[in-house]
């Protein structure tokens, strides 16, 4: 079975002709891959900003969360590594869309291949040595969470949090390096042989003795995706209106061989 890995869609980060656009292209993404019995794996940030209150659920991207549903019906179950911009979920993603949800990291073992998956923010197992931000850790903290939401009301909560978002996106520091030299040393001292991450933003194939690194850019700048197939997987460029997954004449195009 061929994969394909996704993350920071961002879907609610932008004005509403845009958003739209995004949720259409990943739409039809969708039925691609259930088309060609492609399974779907989401790094992180799939929405921005997802909060779950104990009696409300964010009423953003329905048609695509319907889809969803239809995939992870129909399909094997999408992987969802939660990020830091939809980490606020209360069982609505598993329930009633039929996701496979993963707070962390996923393990993926493929044609005797170990891959490890996760957003790219951090880790909350010490051992792993990528410990997430100060402000990462606060939000994901179920006290602060209970408070955050005790105080504010769903309207009120969801508007602070993507202003908060919005600043964040604008202060963004490029560090690279941070993910690249993590990912060399845990290929070196471990077994697995690939490692995928989103969360900074910034597409590229690193190659170490190790092992292989991949970082999936982003879905709502560059559409692009990480597809594995017969033993190789590159980042290629998901265009809609040829409803076909495209090759990059980029750096970050090359093959990987795991």
């Amino acid at each position: 079975m061929d994969h394909l890995f996704i993350s920071d869609v961002h879907l609610g980060a932008f004005p509403e002709s845009v958003d739209m656009k995004i949720e259409s292209d990943l739409i039809s993404l969708l039925h691609y891959c259930m088309d060609n019995h492609i399974h779907l794996h989401i790094l992180g940030d799939l929405f921005d900003y997802w909060m779950e209150y104990p009696d409300y659920t964010p009423k953003i991207g329905q048609s695509l969360l319907s889809v969803f549903k239809d995939f992870n019906s129909t399909n094997s179950p999408a992987t969802y590594i939660l990020g830091n911009h939809d980490n606020w979920t209360k069982g609505y993603f598993e329930q009633e869309i039929g996701f496979q949800i993963n707070e962390d990291f996923f393990e993926l073992s493929i044609d005797g291949k170990l891959f490890f998956l996760h957003h790219g923010d951090g880790l909350s197992d010490p051992s792993l040595n990528l410990p997430r931000p100060w402000f990462h850790k606060l939000l994901r903290s179920q006290w602060f969470t209970n408070l955050f939401q005790y105080i504010l009301p769903p309207d009120a909560g969801i508007h602070l949090m993507k202003t908060f978002s919005k600043m964040g996106r604008e202060n963004i520091r490029i560090e690279p390096m941070r993910l690249n030299r993590w990912s060399e040393n845990f290929l070196t001292q471990s077994n697995y042989s690939l490692v995928i991450s989103g969360h900074d933003h910034i597409p590229r194939v690193e190659t170490f003795s190790g092992g292989s690194y991949i970082n999936l850019g982003t879905f709502c700048h560059h559409r692009l995706v990480a597809h594995y197939t017969n033993g190789r997987i590159k980042l290629v460029k998901w265009n809609a209106e040829v409803n076909d997954l495209l090759p990059l004449n980029t750096p970050y195009g090359k093959e990987t061989i795991v």
